[in-house]
């Protein structure tokens, strides 16, 4: 069952593009077509205003908070070509790092699983992917890009977990360090998969199905599943679910065909139900039923609070 907890009057003057709840779960970032940020404490189940974050010249995009190992961090991509990671100290927040080598508007920004260090991926309508790593040694940022990863533009980016599934897999560094992959979706209506090569990233996989710009990507958790999996969605109106047994052979399956452009998806912690919102003003819901099926559990009607169980 599916239930409302919370409706929080944001304050944005214009659109909301993006919403994310920190690792604990206590405190909300927005960010809207009004140039700002806004962090909220969310942990007594009311909101509260933390702080109001203005440093971009366009309209923010995507947000994403950093693991808290690293400190209370937040990254952000806007229209104006840049990413700006802000840091909370003495409970103000603050720049804590600005990047603008994109020549085009910046769309996505994810961190990396914690266990690949303080590192942060960035999809840009310039048709690059910015990888920024932070060094605590030397307290700077570096930057390396893949050049030319989507024609016409990278629209989404999501990382692949650092944990293996668990399963034998043919993957010779197993017992290794944790390997570096990510995957994105573009303009050229392709999914592709990335994976770090010593000091560059190389193109694993291209994933072709959708038949229209691929607007979002996202890779599942992997606690306790046996195989990797990624979903797409499309302005096609589908979202694809990908597995594979060994990041190389993907099988696609199409979860659903709506009835308007897709936008955004988004899995459980634990990998085992999608989200998924669009222009049909609807958020779904979706698992697998014992016979590997996908199936609608929830929808929830966009800003009117209706929920309906399938």
């Amino acid at each position: 069952m599916v239930s409302l907890l919370n409706s929080i009057d944001t304050g944005h003057e214009d659109m909301i593009h993006d919403a994310e709840v920190d690792y604990y779960g206590l405190r909300l970032a927005t960010c809207s077509s009004d140039n700002s940020i806004k962090v909220y404490d969310i942990k007594s189940g009311a909101s509260t205003l933390i702080d109001d974050l203005k440093g971009h010249f366009g309209p923010v995009w995507q947000i994403a908070w950093s693991h808290p190992k690293f400190g209370n961090l937040l990254a952000s991509c806007s229209y104006d070509r840049k990413v700006i990671i802000w840091k909370e100290q003495q409970k103000k927040w603050g720049k804590f790092y600005e990047y603008a080598n994109h020549d085009s508007s910046v769309n996505s920004v994810q961190f990396a699983p914690s266990e690949l260090g303080l590192v942060l991926a960035c999809g840009s309508s310039d048709g690059s992917i910015s990888i920024l790593t932070y060094s605590s040694e030397t307290s700077s940022w570096d930057a390396k890009k893949i050049q030319n990863a989507h024609a016409i533009g990278c629209n989404a980016v999501s990382w692949a977990p650092a944990i293996t599934p668990l399963f034998g897999s043919n993957e010779s560094d197993n017992n290794s360090q944790p390997r570096h992959r990510l995957v994105s979706g573009g303009c050229d209506n392709l999914v592709k998969i990335w994976r770090a090569d010593g000091d560059r990233w190389v193109e694993e996989s291209k994933l072709e199905v959708h038949s229209d710009w691929v607007r979002d990507v996202a890779w599942a958790p992997s606690v306790g599943l046996h195989r990797y999996t990624i979903a797409s969605c499309s302005q096609d109106r589908r979202v694809v679910i990908w597995t594979s047994n060994d990041c190389t052979n993907w099988n696609p399956t199409v979860l659903h065909t709506f009835d308007d452009v897709v936008w955004n998806v988004s899995w459980s912690l634990n990998g085992n139900i999608l989200a998924v919102s669009g222009g049909d003003n609807k958020i779904t819901l979706w698992d697998q039923n014992p016979e590997g099926n996908w199936q609608c559990i929830s929808d929830v009607a966009k800003g009117q609070g209706q929920i309906s169980n399938h």
